[in-house]
Order: structure tokens, then sequence, then C-alpha cells
């Protein structure tokens, strides 16, 4: 494979990875648990808070990039749910570090890196076809 297309094809699977890591943060952005500070019996009893995650590209040698997913810091903020049945005394359960309006931009992004990198691909195939074309 050409370095163009490799290029290219690490970029989309960066991409996919990107989305695939935002998708599971806002379909577990609702997924609570109890305070790390809890009660042995609470840490227990009920699973803890989903931990966000989030991706970082770097380039790769010979060109390239790949995807590196590592947990939010911090993993989870204080939130008011006096309902939750492993809420401390003052109300509160510990609730995923996720940000809906950065999740929003992270799908954006994949999706269009993922498209300009088939475009990239199109376009080398469509070069490389007009070079075998040309007579002499």
């Amino acid at each position: 494979m050409s370095s163009i297309l490799s290029i290219a094809a690490s970029g989309m699977a960066a991409a996919m990875q990107r989305l695939d890591v935002s998708a599971e943060n806002v379909a577990n952005e609702e997924s609570d648990g109890p305070l790390p500070s809890a009660g042995a019996a609470a840490q227990a009893q009920y699973p803890p808070a989903y931990v966000a995650q989030q991706v970082t590209q770097v380039a790769t040698a010979g060109g390239g990039t790949s995807a590196v997913v590592a947990n939010v810091q911090p993993s989870s903020v204080t939130t008011y749910d006096p309902s939750a049945p492993y809420a401390d005394s003052n109300g509160d359960v510990a609730a995923p570090n996720v940000d809906p309006a950065n999740e929003a931009v992270q799908q954006l992004m994949a999706s269009t890196s993922y498209a300009m990198n088939a475009k990239v691909m199109s376009v080398y195939s469509q070069m490389m076809q007009t070079l075998l074309d040309i007579q002499v």
C-alpha cells in the first residue's frame, strides 16, 4: 500500500476510534454511582460511576496517526440525586465527567476527519487511474 493510502487509512481508523469513544461516553453519561468516599458497603453493593474516556491523536513514525484512549480526569463529578439508593447523607452521587457539548464536537470532528481521509483515498485512486490511462 502506498504511503498516501496508509496515512489516510490510519486517519480513518483514528476517526472511527474517536467516534466510538464519544458515542460510549454519551450513552453512559447518566450512569452514576456512589461517591468514591462512600462506605465500603455502598461501594460493594452498587457499581461505580462510568469513567468517561477521551481520544488523543498522535503522529506515528513514517507518517499517519494513531488514537490513544485515556480516562478523563477527574473521572467523576459530584451531583445531587437524593433519590439514588447510594446517595450519601447530603444526597450527592458521583456522575461521569461527560460534557455533552464537547462530545458533539468530537463526533463532528470524527465525521469530518473520516470523510476527508476517504476523499484522499478517492482522489489518489483517480489520480493513479489517470496516470495509467496516459498513452505515449
